[in-house]
Order: C-alpha cells, then sequence, then structure tokens
C-alpha cells in the first residue's frame, strides 16, 4: 500500500486504494460497450472484425496502463466514437480508400499530436479554435451519430424520393428492439446506472434471443491470439495516407482528435477538481504525448483514433484522482482479451449496438446549453458547421466549413482582431481541401 501512495500520490490527491479501485471498475463498465461497438462500425470499412475487436482491447489496454502509470490521471483512453464512424461511413465512400489508408492516416496523425504536444504548439493551436466552434463540432458529430444509428437500425430509411429520409417499418421486430434498446439505455442513464450502455446492449440481445433474431455464443473462454490479430496489426499505408488526395482525411482525424482530447481532458479535469486556480490542467503535456502515443499504437494494431474517454467522469465520481483507477481500468481490459465469445454475437446485432451509438450522440449534443447565440458572427459559423456534418452525411465537411467561415465573417465585419493567428492558418489549410480535396 505504502508502494502505490508513493507511486500515484493517494495522500496527496485525498483518495484511497479503495476509491481507486471503485472508480477503476465504475469507469470500465461504463465504457466496456466500445469492445463491441467500434469493431462492428470498423467493419463497415472492411476492417475483419474478430481481429479488431482484440486490437480495439489491446489499445484500451495500453491506452489506460500508460495513462495511469506515466501521466497518473484517472482519464481512461480508448478508441474514439466519431473517428471510427467517419473512417467507416466516410472515407471508403467519398474518398475511395482501402482500411489500410485509413490507418494510415491515424498513425500520421498521432504523430503530428506527439511532435506538436513536445514543441509545445498544441495548447497554442487550441487557443485558435473559438469555443462555440468547438461546441459545435461536438454537436454536429453529436447529430452525425445519431443518424447514423436511426439508420443502420432502420428507425429512419431511405425513400429514394422527396423527402430523401422517410420513418422505418415499425411493424419489424428488429426496429422495435432497436427502439425498445434505446429506450432503456435512455432511462438508465437518466437513473445514473452505472455501464447503462453495456447493459442495455446485453438486455436489447437477450430480447432479440427469445424473438428469434440473436444465438447464444458458443462458448465463453478463448485465448487472443485464435482471432487472428496479424491480418490487421502492422498493415498500415502510411504512403498512401500521404497522398494530396487524402488531405482532407489527415485534417479532420488530425481536427477531430485534437478537439477531443483537449475538451476531454478539461471536462475530466474539472469533474474531478484536477485544475489549477487559473482553470488550467496541470502537467497537461503527460497525457497528450499518452493520447498520442496510443494514437500511433491503435493505428499499429489496426484500429481507430483513441484518446481519453469522457466516460471516466463515472469513475472521478465514484472517487478516482489518480493513475491507479485508470490502471485498473486497463487490467479489466486486458481481462475481456480472454473472454470474446461472449462479445462476437453482440457484434452481429445492429439493433443491439446502434442505439447505443444514438445515445453517445444524444450525450454529445447537451454541449450546446454553452453556445453563444447572441453574437451571430460566432453562431452562424456554428450552425453552418452542423448542418454541414449532418446533412452532407461527411464530418470533414461540417468541420472545414465552420473553421473557414469563422474568420471570414470576423474579417468583412471588421472585427479582424477576433482572429487568432492560429485560426488563420486554419482556416487557409481548410480551403485546401475545398480546393484540392474534392469535397463530397
Amino acid at each position: 500500500m505504502n508502494f502505490l501512495d508513493r507511486w500515484f500520490g493517494l495522500r496527496e490527491h485525498r483518495s484511497s486504494v479503495r476509491a481507486e479501485l471503485l472508480g477503476g471498475v465504475t469507469t470500465f463498465a461504463t465504457m466496456a460497450y466500445i469492445i463491441v461497438i467500434n469493431p462492428a462500425i470498423l467493419a463497415e470499412a472492411g476492417i475483419p472484425v474478430e481481429a479488431s475487436t482484440v486490437a480495439t482491447a489491446l489499445t484500451a489496454v495500453f491506452g489506460c496502463l500508460l495513462m495511469g502509470l506515466y501521466a497518473n490521471r484517472p482519464f481512461a483512453v480508448a478508441p474514439y466514437m466519431g473517428e471510427n464512424a467517419f473512417i467507416a461511413f466516410t472515407v471508403p465512400v467519398l474518398f475511395g480508400a482501402s482500411w489500410q489508408q485509413s490507418l494510415g492516416a491515424v498513425f500520421v496523425s498521432g504523430v503530428v499530436f506527439l511532435l506538436l504536444t513536445l514543441l509545445g504548439a498544441r495548447t497554442w493551436l487550441a487557443g485558435a479554435i473559438p469555443p462555440n466552434l468547438k461546441h459545435s463540432f461536438a454537436i454536429g458529430i453529436g447529430l452525425f451519430l445519431l443518424l447514423i444509428g436511426l439508420y443502420e437500425t432502420e428507425i429512419i430509411s431511405s425513400a429514394g424520393t422527396a423527402p430523401p429520409l422517410r420513418i422505418g417499418d415499425f411493424r419489424n421486430k428488429r426496429v422495435l428492439l432497436a427502439l425498445g434498446g434505446f429506450a432503456l439505455m435512455t432511462i438508465l442513464t437518466c437513473w445514473r446506472v452505472r455501464g447503462a450502455i453495456l447493459l442495455g446492449i446485453a438486455a436489447t440481445a437477450t430480447a432479440g434471443y427469445f424473438l428469434g433474431e440473436a444465438q447464444l455464443p458458443s462458448r465463453i473462454v478463448s485465448w487472443p491470439w485464435e482471432y487472428r490479430l496479424q491480418d490487421i496489426a502492422f498493415r498500415l499505408d502510411i504512403p498512401g495516407a500521404l497522398h494530396a488526395s487524402f488531405f482532407p482525411v489527415l485534417l479532420t482525424l488530425f481536427l477531430m482528435s485534437f478537439l477531443d482530447t483537449l475538451g476531454t481532458m478539461y471536462a475530466l479535469g474539472s469533474a474531478g477538481d484536477l485544475l489549477d486556480k487559473d482553470g488550467n490542467l496541470p502537467d497537461l503535456e503527460k497525457p497528450m504525448v499518452v493520447d498520442s502515443l496510443a494514437c500511433v499504437f491503435a493505428a499499429l494494431v489496426g484500429t481507430s483514433t483513441s484518446g481519453a474517454f469522457i466516460e471516466s467522469a463515472t469513475g472521478i465520481r465514484e472517487g478516482a484522482r489518480t493513475g491507479l483507477a485508470t490502471v485498473i481500468a486497463g487490467l479489466l481490459f486486458a481481462a475481456t482479451l480472454f473472454f470474446l465469445p461472449v462479445v462476437q454475437p453482440l457484434q452481429q446485432l445492429k439493433y443491439a449496438y446502434y442505439p447505443a451509438l444514438m445515445l453517445v450522440g444524444v450525450l454529445m449534443f447537451a454541449t450546446a446549453r454553452h453556445l453563444d447565440v447572441d453574437d451571430f458572427t460566432e453562431l452562424a459559423p456554428a450552425v453552418v458547421s452542423i448542418v454541414m456534418t449532418v446533412f452532407t452525411y461527411n464530418i470533414a465537411n461540417g468541420l472545414t466549413a465552420g473553421l473557414i467561415i469563422h474568420p471570414l465573417l470576423k474579417l468583412v465585419t471588421f472585427r479582424w482582431r477576433d482572429i487568432h493567428p492560429g485560426g488563420a492558418i486554419l482556416a487557409g489549410l481548410c480551403a485546401v481541401y475545398y480546393v484540392f480535396g474534392r469535397p463530397h
């Protein structure tokens, strides 16, 4: 116990082994759904599900252990939602890219994050993006995830004529299961039940089994090496990711992960009373380095952009204040590698796991309360960003449109002093996207 106290500074952070243990278990239970959902989503890009499941768990283990032992923060790490949807639903269709290229882009963006962090430029760039745009990115991505979930579960469907979308067939058992699953997850979340999403997925899958829409796992325990991680590990295409036509993908992954990381860390720091008197997170570079390395590791083993998870707030609410809780979460993710047969049937059930995507989208929309609606030069770029993300079914379009319009509006309204130099740089990069990137 003395060793744990010295390593993690338990007394200094007014914590205890018991509080960290409870916080770590709670965080794991809240975010374990990623093992089911991430591989299922990435399968849309052609990444083999079984190998991807191992890669997802390994990335969570690597990120959590590094965050806990090096950065000593109660911020659990795993593949991000939003980034996986971009790789699965946007990159292959609109850019004609292989999943190997996408993983190459994840790797390159991770290396760029690491360099920017070590050079101290990442924090400077963070201040270049106006708060309203940061909030609009989260809202737009949340609505995008919600739309994907609604469409993939057939709660809404393509009409083929005007209007382009219509209500689904509510006589279909799978549609009803999806609606019921979403309702259950929402209720459990309102009741603040730990692991609400994971419990909702399991309950919906169980209901599907009794309705003849699912199968039981053939076994409970397995060895991780049975799932052929070698089919995707180290298969990334870095030269393809550096091709000029792939620049929009690189830019989008950079911005998404950049914003996710900063927003999540400050939110978690605030929840855990870890911010200093100026509202900053001390030693911010350490967790940022961890996120960068987790991103690089994720690409190498074969999964999408990774970083600190906002679900870590549940563990913080249970008393987690140090990296010990994150180490515990990482060890639990490691244990799941031996119980993957239980996960596999769930990954075939869109009606069970896509409602979780919908709920995540709703939760991300909560940031709308922070929007500044009084200043039109701030509101208009935010709305354009949201609309372009959802209505063009493309996160890249939304992020880049907002970053271009914001400085332009400031310029034409003679408020050029409101333009951050970094914002001008980002606007220029986004303009390259529209000129050469062939946005769709």
